[in-house]
C-alpha cells in the first residue's frame, strides 16, 4: 500500500458550501477524505464541492451500495456537509457501524415541523404550529389561533428561502401559496408548509460541535434584522460573550435541544429566539453553519468549526480534553454582514475601485461580492438575494461600527448595471453561489 492509502478516511455527504472548509481541516489531521452525494445530480443551486480534495468521489446509489463502496475506504467517520446531506449521513454511519446520531430522529433533524414535534415530546420548550398542503387550512389555523403575526415557511429550506411573517390571513394565504408546489434551493417538491406562532424577542444562533454528547459551543452571535414586507432580512451579527448576557442560558437550552433531536456527533448551526419565557427554538442544522470563514472565526473566537468538526472525528479524546463541556472566547468585536438592496437588473460590471476602498477599511477581514457580471441582481428578500458578504473585526467597537456605516454607504455602488432592464435567461437565474455566509440554517 502507497503512504497515501495508509492514511485514515473520513466520508463528507454533500460537501457543498462551507462543507469545503472540511476536507481542509481533515487534511490538516492527517486525515483524507471521500465525498459521497445524495442525489444524482449535483446541486447547483449552491457553491459546489471542490472534488480534486477528494481521494475518491463516489457515484450516486442506493444507501446500501454507497455503503458497501466506502467499506473498502474503511472511514472512521461519516459527516455531511450541507442540510440534504443529513439523513444519508446519518444511514451510512448506521450501516458502516460508525459513531453517528442514527436514523430514528433523522426526519426531525431536517423537517420543520418534525423537529419541533420533537421538542414537545421531550418537554423542552418550543413553538405552536401546523403544516397542511391547503392554504386554505393553513389559513384556518391562524384564523382560529388569532394572534398574529404567524410565520409561514417551508418544511425543509434554508437561507430563510420562503419565510414570511404574516400580519393576517390574506399574507398567510399569499405566503402559502407562494411556497406550494414549488422546489427548494435543495432541489425539493415544497407540498407542505408549515405556519408557527411568532417569537417575541431578539433572535441569536449558535453553533456546537459534539462527540458522544459532549458538546463545544463555538459562538454565539446576536441577528441584527430588519423587516421588508412579509421578509425579516438579515443585516448583520455581532458576537456576544458566552458567559454574559443571553449566552449563557442560550448554550443551556442548546444543551436540552440537542439531547431531544438525538444530536450527539457533529457539527450543528441553531437558531433561537430568546422570548420573555426563554430562548426558544427557530431551526437548528445538523451540518457546518453557512457563515463559517475559519480564519475569521480564529482571530474572534480562539477556533473555527470547522476544525473542530475535524478534530472531534479524527482525534476524539483529544477534542474531548481540550474542548468538551467548554465554550469559544470571545477576543475582538466582530460583525458578519450581509448587504441588502432594491436594485434590480443586470449587472454589467463591479467597480472595482469600490471594492478596493471596502477591502482597505481597517475592519474588514473579507468582502465577497454575490453577484457576478451578467447576472441579475434583485430586490433582497432573503439570504440568496443578499448582495455581498462582509466580515469585520477589530478590537474597537467604535472602529467596526464606522466601517460598518462606510459598506452601508458604498454597497449599491459595487455593482453597475446595465442600461436595459430585461435579463436574458441565463442572467435571470439565482445569483452564483459564494462561500461566504451562504446559508444560516
Amino acid at each position: 500500500m502507497s503512504g497515501a492509502e495508509l492514511r485514515p478516511v473520513a466520508v463528507l455527504v454533500d460537501a457543498y458550501t462551507t462543507g469545503n472548509h472540511l476536507p481542509i481541516a481533515f487534511a490538516k489531521l492527517g486525515v483524507d477524505v471521500v465525498h459521497v452525494q445524495s442525489t444524482p445530480e449535483l446541486m447547483t443551486s449552491m457553491r459546489l464541492p471542490e472534488l480534486s480534495r477528494y481521494r475518491a468521489a463516489l457515484p450516486y446509489g442506493t444507501p446500501a451500495e454507497t455503503a458497501e463502496r466506502l467499506a473498502a475506504h474503511a472511514p472512521i467517520c461519516v459527516v455531511a456537509g450541507q442540510e440534504p446531506g443529513v439523513p444519508l449521513a446519518d444511514e451510512l454511519a448506521e450501516r458502516l457501524g460508525l459513531p453517528g446520531n442514527g436514523t430514528a430522529l433523522s426526519a426531525a433533524r431536517r423537517d420543520k415541523y418534525e423537529m419541533i414535534e420533537a421538542l414537545r415530546r421531550a418537554g423542552v420548550r418550543c413553538a405552536d404550529q401546523y403544516k397542511s398542503g391547503s392554504a386554505d387550512e393553513l389559513v384556518a389555523w391562524a384564523e382560529r389561533r388569532a394572534d398574529y403575526p404567524v410565520v409561514v415557511k417551508p418544511l425543509s429550506s434554508a437561507a430563510t428561502e420562503g419565510v414570511a411573517i404574516c400580519s393576517d390571513a390574506r399574507e398567510v394565504r399569499e405566503a402559502a401559496e407562494a411556497v406550494l408546489g414549488t422546489v427548494n434551493i435543495f432541489g425539493e417538491r415544497n407540498d407542505e408548509v408549515l405556519v408557527q406562532s411568532f417569537l417575541r424577542g431578539e433572535e441569536y444562533m449558535a453553533d456546537f460541535v459534539s462527540y458522544d454528547g459532549e458538546r463545544y459551543a463555538c459562538c454565539v452571535w446576536q441577528y441584527h434584522k430588519r423587516l421588508v414586507g412579509t421578509h425579516r432580512i438579515y443585516d448583520r451579527d455581532s458576537v456576544l460573550p458566552p458567559d454574559a448576557g443571553p449566552a449563557p442560558a442560550i448554550i443551556a437550552y442548546l444543551h436540552e435541544v440537542h439531547d431531544a433531536l438525538g444530536l450527539a456527533y457533529g457539527p450543528t448551526h441553531a437558531e433561537v429566539i430568546v422570548t420573555p419565557e426563554g430562548p426558544v427554538l427557530v431551526e437548528i442544522g445538523a451540518r457546518l453553519s453557512g457563515g463559517v470563514v475559519p480564519d475569521f472565526h480564529d482571530r474572534c473566537l480562539g477556533g473555527n468549526q470547522a476544525d473542530l468538526t475535524a478534530l472531534a472525528h479524527a482525534r476524539p479524546e483529544e477534542f474531548r480534553a481540550r474542548h468538551a463541556g467548554r465554550t469559544y472566547r470571545k477576543l475582538a468585536e466582530a460583525s458578519m454582514v450581509l448587504t441588502s438592496t432594491t436594485l434590480d437588473g443586470v449587472v454589467e460590471e463591479l467597480d472595482e475601485e469600490v471594492v478596493a476602498e471596502i477591502r482597505a477599511l481597517e475592519s474588514v477581514h473579507t468582502f465577497v461580492p454575490k453577484v457576478a457580471p451578467g447576472k441579475r441582481i434583485r430586490p433582497t428578500v432573503d439570504l440568496y438575494t443578499a448582495t455581498a458578504a462582509v466580515h469585520l473585526v477589530h478590537d474597537s467597537a467604535e472602529t467596526l461600527a464606522r466601517d460598518y456605516a462606510r459598506v452601508q454607504e458604498l454597497k449599491d455602488r459595487v455593482y453597475r448595471l446595465r442600461a436595459e432592464e430585461t435579463a436574458t435567461a441565463g442572467a435571470a437565474a439565482a445569483p452564483a453561489a459564494t462561500d461566504a455566509s451562504e446559508v444560516a440554517a
